[in-house]
């Protein structure tokens, strides 16, 4: 059977003065042991060269990264928002687009549902901390390869599928969540404290979103991986 090919979406940034696409290596180990081909795609913005990588993709997983511009969404920054990257979210919005409307499957990782979820006309909390009662750590200070806070998850979802029980450990890396949610998407599982962690499609289109980063702890806790097993599996078919 041939091996499904996945568009994974870089951070942009500038390395010892030159501008660089870099991807943590967790990404596509997780999409290699699922039995998927990973393809880098590069923070590029012309609209036909997008076109050209969904033509070729069985799926894409949106990954982790900067802030997402907020005009984006609407708003004005806080100034919590200190890093963004104008290319990058330009290129995500419109592969996000074009994938969504040929019906590829779409895995979204912690930055990745933040896009999802302003691709479908949501918006964000820009910083949790400062705009959020009563929230809890997100941002830890120590290796995002371990755990750090539970999730509850909701019957009839996919992370119920995936999981199979109803409370998860996690990791978590981040200061921006969700705040009002797309169109066509439902809310899958949060935090103690209230926070958005996952979201799906609520149509017939594949969106598995997730705010906390599965490919980082697969290797140390195993049933991580079964987000990325079952994803291929979806792009297999």
């Amino acid at each position: 059977m041939k091996k499904p090919i996945i568009g994974i979406t870089c951070i942009q940034a500038n390395i010892k003065g030159k501008k660089v696409n870099t991807i943590n290596d967790f990404y596509f180990n997780a999409v290699l042991k699922a039995g998927g081909v990973p393809l880098i795609i590069p923070s590029i913005t012309d609209a036909e060269t997008i076109t050209e990588y969904v033509k070729i993709l069985d799926g894409i997983v949106l990954t982790g990264g900067h802030d997402v511009w907020p005009p984006r969404f609407g708003e004005e920054p806080v100034k919590q928002v200190v890093e963004i990257t104008h290319e990058r979210d330009e290129l995500e919005l419109v592969l996000f687009e074009k994938a969504y409307d040929v019906g590829l499957p779409i895995l979204g990782i912690c930055r990745g549902l933040q896009v999802v979820n302003i691709a479908l006309g949501g918006t964000l909390y820009q910083d949790i901390y400062s705009q959020v009662e009563n929230v809890g750590g997100h941002s830890f200070g120590y290796s995002p390869e371990d755990v750090y806070h539970s999730i509850r998850i909701e019957e009839e979802s996919l992370m119920k599928e995936i999981y199979g029980r109803e409370t998860v450990y996690v990791n978590s890396e981040h200061h921006q969540a969700i705040k009002d949610l797309g169109r066509d998407l439902k809310v899958t599982s949060k935090a103690p404290d209230g926070i958005i962690e996952s979201i799906e499609s609520t149509n017939d289109r594949f969106i598995l979103a997730v705010q906390y980063h599965p490919e980082a702890i697969a290797p140390k806790y195993p049933e991580h991986q079964e987000i990325f097993n079952y994803y291929i599996d979806r792009c297999s078919r």
